[in-house]
Order: C-alpha cells, then sequence, then structure tokens
C-alpha cells in the first residue's frame, strides 16, 4: 500500500500539472479543478470541454497505471443555468453530486439567486452517530461531566468541518440526535 504523501506527490505530477496545462492550452471554456488527496471533482463551463477532459484524463491515467473508479465518475450538467436546461429538455432537477462528506446541490437563495447547497450525506453522519452511540455505551458509567466534556469535543469537531453555509439544518438535526442518544444512555444508566 502506497502511502498518502506518496500517492499525492504521485497524483500533483501525473494529473495536477497535467490538467493545469490543459486548462491553458486546451479549454475553450472555465476549468475548475478541487482535489483532495485521490478525490477530486472538475468543473467545465462547456460540455465539449468536460467530454474531451474525461477522455484524455483516462488515456492519461491508464500511462500512469491508474483508472478512474467507474461508480465515482461521471458527467453531471450542474451549475447557474442547468435547472433552466433541463426544463427547456422536460427533464428533472439537476443532479446532486457528493465530495468530502457533502452532497452538492443546485440551489437558489431566498431572493431568487442560484446558489451552491452544501448538505452533510446522510450516510456519513448516519455512522458517525452510530460511533458516538458505541462510544457512549462504553463510557456509560463514567462521571456525567466527564461523558459532556467528551460530547463537546466530538459535537465541536463535526462542526468545525460540516459547519458551512446551507447545512444548518443538518448540523441541528446531528446536534438533536446526539443530545438524544445521551438522554437514553443516561437512562440506562441509573
Amino acid at each position: 500500500m502506497i502511502s498518502p504523501l506518496l500517492a499525492n506527490i504521485y497524483l500533483h505530477y501525473t494529473l495536477d500539472l497535467w490538467a493545469l496545462r490543459w486548462r491553458r492550452c486546451e479549454a475553450t471554456g472555465d476549468m475548475i479543478i478541487v482535489r483532495y488527496a485521490d478525490d477530486f471533482i472538475i468543473g467545465f463551463q462547456h460540455e465539449v470541454d468536460a467530454r474531451r477532459f474525461l477522455d484524455e484524463m483516462r488515456e492519461r491515467l491508464k500511462k500512469f497505471a491508474l483508472t478512474l473508479h467507474p461508480e465515482k465518475t461521471r458527467l453531471i450538467e450542474f451549475g447557474r443555468f442547468a435547472a433552466e436546461r433541463r426544463k427547456r429538455r422536460g427533464l428533472g432537477k439537476p443532479e446532486t453530486f457528493s465530495f468530502l462528506g457533502f452532497t452538492f446541490i443546485c440551489g437558489k437563495t431566498k431572493t431568487g439567486k442560484f446558489q451552491i447547497r452544501r448538505k452533510t450525506r446522510r450516510d456519513r453522519m448516519r455512522t458517525k452517530l452510530k460511533t458516538i452511540k458505541g462510544e457512549m455505551w462504553r463510557r456509560m458509567h463514567h462521571p456525567i461531566p466527564e461523558q459532556g466534556k467528551w460530547l463537546r469535543r466530538v459535537v465541536q469537531g463535526y462542526f468545525n468541518y460540516y459547519a458551512v453555509p446551507t447545512n444548518a439544518k443538518a448540523l441541528v438535526a446531528f446536534r438533536h440526535h446526539v443530545t438524544d442518544l445521551w438522554r437514553r444512555t443516561l437512562r440506562r444508566r441509573s
């Protein structure tokens, strides 16, 4: 197994620098790439660029014995004009995508302007709550102030990562579930 640091360096040369050069020399519109470790998303102004880039990137990665995950790799129409274009073609709402624990959604502000909404992925929240529940059972007979201190750190850490604009409802739900889990654990204790 290759270390994350070496994998990051490897992808820097095989993907990042190549994509930067591709954007400067090949792209006909705007292009953005966001990469964290081996996960990345790439946005294009024009669909033609997206299709060309995907084909060329597959060939590029093949030269370095890398492949794209078939279930995670897809082209979607997303952005400011996606809803309008899809509506014209008789399609539903724009597709969503997941990246780094968030689901990204095409939305609108209260004034009707386009806004990218980020929401905690449900499976990530469920997994975290399940972990907290198990740890609470393990700590059930610890002093209550000690439990509270531990829980505060856990919730604060979760909020430090997931507290982004448009994700308030998911954070409120998470805090509610944690409070409810703690209450049920304390009832069991006595």
